[in-house]
């Protein structure tokens, strides 16, 4: 994630220290003492059907999947390797009976616990139940006003459904924001969208770009354009920049393409250069992506993934191995280059000197283009002369 306002205007939010550590820490030390954030898609069912799902969900259940008793043992275990987060997911995670007793466990036992959902199944009641279990964070994800949401959706009144569920975790005291998945399908709802945030007292924000996996890889010929990339970063830098100043208290973040973070480095150097330096070592600190190493997922039957998008891939499953175990263990060579991928990227990426601001940026996003995780990501809008290699 790159935190849009964080850097732009120095503000102070929520995972920061996950994000950035401390302001001790230098960005080798912060990489070395990192432990995954980690998703659980607890199960995979989901009321809706979205066209960009990388579980590619349905509403039937699937067999198989983790128990009670395996999910709690698995939250243990997580807690006693130092795990700091835990993101239940889906699937529809409202639609699984023992969600609230996972993760007021997953409280107890010091993992902060939150949720990414589509809003749709909160109602007043249910908002309660997640104020009283101590989950911290709940994400609905909305791409578009209505009918364009709709659409993503493939339910009509799913926007009104989720708009209620918002409202409902407001009133509760739930702390939520909202994700929306740019393609070139809703592209231009953005602005709809960060006027929502404002009239509906929204605190967060966070634009995904596309990952091709799942029902998500039918999408390819849709993602945005370099040019269409730049323009949406514009906006999104001005809109941050405008809440700011107007004393609202937002915060902007884009997710999955860390090209983002360059190309904000060069906007700070440019209009804000006495900030330049600071954000620099921010963006050093957060070292780009890092599926495999600060952040993991396990399925609904108990496998583990270098990140969500890469159901495709395991590296073992917890009902075997606990995942610590799984997690430090080099000996798959995906996992191995995950971890240390400077030597393995080909193409622009290889040659980038903002490598330690990006990481490579998506391998799965490689693989589904070019079939070969280690390529270039196809989603990097950069000049050659701003990655330094023209």
């Amino acid at each position: 994630m790159i935190g849009i306002t964080k850097l732009l205007c120095g503000t102070t939010h929520t995972g920061d220290t996950l994000r950035y550590g401390r302001e001790s820490d230098s960005p080798s030390e912060f990489s070395s003492q990192r432990k995954p954030v980690v998703v659980w898609n607890f199960l995979r069912r989901c009321n809706l059907h979205c066209v960009h799902c990388y579980s590619a969900s349905q509403d039937k259940d699937y067999p198989g999947e983790l128990t009670t008793n395996e999910g709690l043992a698995f939250i243990a275990s997580l807690a006693q390797y130092g795990v700091p987060v835990l993101l239940f997911s889906g699937g529809e995670p409202f639609l699984r009976p023992d969600l609230f007793s996972l993760a007021q466990y997953a409280v107890a036992k010091g993992i902060r616990t939150v949720i990414s959902t589509n809003g749709t199944l909160i109602t007043p009641a249910m908002a309660q139940k997640v104020k009283e279990s101590g989950i911290s964070y709940v994400g609905v994800s909305l791409d578009g006003l209505e009918e364009i949401n709709d659409r993503f959706r493939g339910k009509k009144g799913a926007f009104q459904e989720a708009l209620r569920g918002i409202r409902n975790c407001r009133d509760a005291g739930v702390r939520m924001g909202l994700r929306f998945t740019i393609t070139k399908r809703n592209f231009n709802q953005i602005n709809n969208i960060l006027d929502l945030v404002e009239e509906e007292d929204i605190p967060r924000l966070c634009f995904y770009h596309l990952v091709y996996s799942g029902r998500g890889s039918q999408l390819m010929a849709e993602d945005l354009t370099s040019q269409e990339t730049r323009q949406v970063m514009d906006l999104i830098i001005a809109k941050a920049l405008d809440f700011h100043s107007r004393g609202l208290d937002k915060e902007i973040l884009t997710v999955d393409n860390y090209a983002d973070a360059v190309y904000l480095y060069h906007y700070v150097k440019r209009e804000y250069p006495s900030r330049a330096p600071e954000v620099l070592q921010l963006l050093r600190r957060n070292g780009g992506n890092s599926s495999g190493v600060g952040i993991g997922d396990v399925d609904n039957l108990g496998n583990v993934h270098a990140d969500q998008f890469w159901q495709h891939h395991s590296f073992g499953n917890i009902r075997e191995r606990p995942f610590a175990e799984i997690w430090e263990d080099t000996s798959d060579p995906t996992m191995s280059g995950l971890k240390n991928k400077r030597g393995l990227i080909k193409g622009r990426c290889a040659h980038c000197q903002y490598f330690d601001l990006c990481a490579g940026n998506l391998r799965v996003r490689a693989e589904a283009r070019y079939g070969d995780i280690w390529a270039e990501d196809p989603a990097c809008y950069l000049s050659d002369e701003e990655i330094g290699i023209a």
